[in-house]
């Protein structure tokens, strides 16, 4: 979620950079960095903290080149040092960049071997030398772009300008949005369209592995494959709050797509990539080894969270995990073992029934985590120790990212506590923290079903009910999607254990009722074809949510099936999110309603 501005300007532009990564400052950051091109000579400036203090460096030693680029990060891998901020350079070339390289510590091994020396600590300084070393090897900057950016895993956006190139700026996104501005003998690119406002109202927005070459006066848009493409202006001198939303119809639409990129941040922030081990922000005021017991508390969408939560935790840590609906536990006087851990979820950090279960179980002497998307919250202020989401504003009253980041958190947490009380191993741990890296790229893939999905909405938006099934972590997705459904297309759903069908549900299944299957292909798919099985007998529309091997064995007859990539089971219910999220986005947009303020709902809900 960091920020990037670039700029082809006619003035020098070290002033318009920081400017422009004032307006990103809502993202969140720690350090901060410009760098321009003075008579072909690159130059930079960095700061450690915030932007004024960037401001004052640049009081000190002014930066007078016409062509630059800036970035706000939010440390990753590296501390929040002047070192490892960005923008970070190597043999002429200087690169900012948002996201993560997954595959960059194999990237820095392969360049150490051919005496590359680094300087930081972060993945982004290998892009730096990748493309230095093909500048060296006698490639064009565009050519060793070109060449560089197939090699990168992961999601990502990157901006790069180079030496004695005074009218070339290379932008390139994969996962994290990335925005080209059209100005008058000027261009631009930025992370979001609310960078670029104050200097043009013409914006164009890269595509999924798009990557542009930008001169003063005209601008090269590639696809992943190579092939020049033309990619849609948008001319608006709109409000702030439409320029908001990107090229997409609505926030929610928006905010899905924003989920690997903030997914990404809010892993990075609870993980040490480089070492494979669970990095968490803050000292913990109890042993994770001496905790008699774990409960969680929350509201909707927040209470699927921990649920999901509890079975990582029960498995990964091999620790009695409590989960209850906040508004019930306020009112239960449930007994509570001193010395335990409640954890709360909420988006807002204000929801009233979940701030009371926090003062019961602070009442009760428990210590009080609080997993949050508002660290200046009321529940933050209140618990002991706070872990953000760090997913941003979410405008859409139907939490997306939101729900990712919570999730992404409390795999982290789970992870830690598995370590911490003996139950895995430091192998264990490296391949878990691999697999959490490997979800952003993940999520990416998924959103290429979009229009798959968006066909399948058509059917289901003419359905009265609709029964999503799902077992093991499938299990809280699949009532978050069938909550999901509920919200924003109003059509009556429910989410089910799918061991529970023929416990009364099954009697629902007859040839008019959709069945939203989800179920990777696990140790319990069996099981769930089982089920599926059940309903096919009855006339049941089953839309199956699958990866390749899950399409392969289903044995059954289904309506639809959306084929995800094969994913670790520790990340699935993360990247199975975002399908579940489509199909109650575009069913609720074939129907018409209110998509990112549905009625009767509120954002955060202050009053019982």
């Amino acid at each position: 979620m960091c920020g990037i501005i670039g700029i082809l300007g006619k003035e020098p532009v070290a002033g318009q950079l920081v400017d422009s990564l004032k307006r990103l400052e809502y993202r969140g950051y720690d350090s901060a960095g410009v760098a321009t091109l003075e008579n072909g000579v690159l130059t930079r400036c960095r700061a450690e903290g915030k932007l004024k203090n960037l401001e004052a460096a640049l009081a000190k030693a002014p930066l007078h080149g016409t062509i630059g680029i800036g970035h706000t990060r939010w440390a990753t891998h590296g501390a929040p040092t002047e070192t490892n901020a960005h923008p970070h350079a190597s043999d002429g070339v200087a690169v900012v960049h948002n996201g993560i390289i997954e595959n960059f510590r194999e990237l820095r091994h392969e360049l150490e071997a051919k005496g590359v020396v680094f300087s930081t600590q972060t993945d982004s300084e290998t892009v730096a030398h990748l493309v230095g070393q093909e500048m060296k090897a006698g490639k064009s900057p565009v050519e060793a772009v070109g060449a560089a950016l197939p090699r990168l895993r992961g999601a990502f956006a990157l901006a790069f300008v180079f030496e004695g190139n005074d009218n070339l700026l290379i932008g390139a996104r994969k996962g994290s949005p990335l925005a080209v501005g059209y100005g008058d003998g000027e261009m631009y690119l930025g992370s979001d369209a609310i960078a670029l406002a104050p200097f043009t109202s013409a914006v164009a927005y890269l595509e999924e592995g798009d990557w542009a070459i930008l001169d003063r006066n005209s601008v090269e848009i590639r696809d992943e494959a190579g092939h020049v493409v033309q990619r849609p202006v948008i001319r608006s001198s709109a409000t702030a709050f439409l320029v908001d939303k990107g090229n997409h119809k609505h926030f929610m639409l928006k905010e899905i797509y924003e989920q690997p990129e903030v997914v990404a941040r809010t892993t990075a922030h609870y993980l040490d990539m480089a070492n494979g081990k669970v990095r968490l922000p803050a000292e913990l005021p109890f042993d994770w080894a001496a905790l008699p017991r774990i409960s969680i508390a929350a509201c909707g969408t927040a209470y699927l969270a921990g649920l999901t939560a509890k079975y990582w935790f029960e498995r990964f840590a091999r620790i009695q995990v409590d989960i209850d609906i906040a508004s019930e536990f306020r009112y239960r006087e449930t007994p509570m073992v001193p010395g335990g851990l409640m954890i709360v979820v909420s988006q807002s950090g204000e929801t009233a029934d979940t701030l009371a279960s926090l003062r019961y179980a602070k009442e009760n002497g428990q210590h009080v985590l609080a997993v949050v998307n508002v660290p200046t919250s009321t529940i933050a202020r209140e618990s002991h120790i706070v872990m953000p989401t760090l997913a941003g504003p979410e405008i859409g009253v139907a939490s997306t990212k939101a729900f990712t980041c919570q999730l992404a958190v409390l795999a982290s947490l789970a992870i830690a506590a598995g370590k911490a009380r003996g139950f895995i191993s430091g192998a264990d741990e490296d391949a878990l923290v691999r697999a959490m890296m490997e979800a952003p790229r993940y999520m990416n893939e998924a959103l290429k079903q979009e229009d798959h999905i968006a066909s399948i909405a058509k059917g289901l938006s003419k359905a009265r009910d609709v029964l999503y099934l799902g077992r093991g972590t499938s299990y809280p997705i699949a009532m978050e999607g069938a909550l999901k459904l509920k919200e924003l297309s109003y059509i009556h759903a429910e989410g089910y254990a799918a061991g529970e069908l023929k416990h009364g549900p099954i009697a629902l299944i007859d040839e008019t009722m959709p069945v939203i299957v989800i179920a990777p292909f696990d140790k319990v798919y069996e099981k769930t074809v089982s089920n599926m099985q059940e309903v096919a007998a009855r006339g049941g529309q089953i839309i199956l949510v699958t990866d390749e091997k899950g399409a392969e064995h289903a044995e059954v007859e289904t309506v639809a099936t959306i084929v995800m990539p094969d994913v670790p089971a520790t990340i699935a219910p993360i990247v199975y999110s975002v399908p579940i999220q489509l199909i109650a986005y575009h069913t609720a947009v074939e129907m018409g309603t209110d998509v990112d303020q549905p009625r009767n709902l509120a954002k955060s809900v202050t009053v019982e």
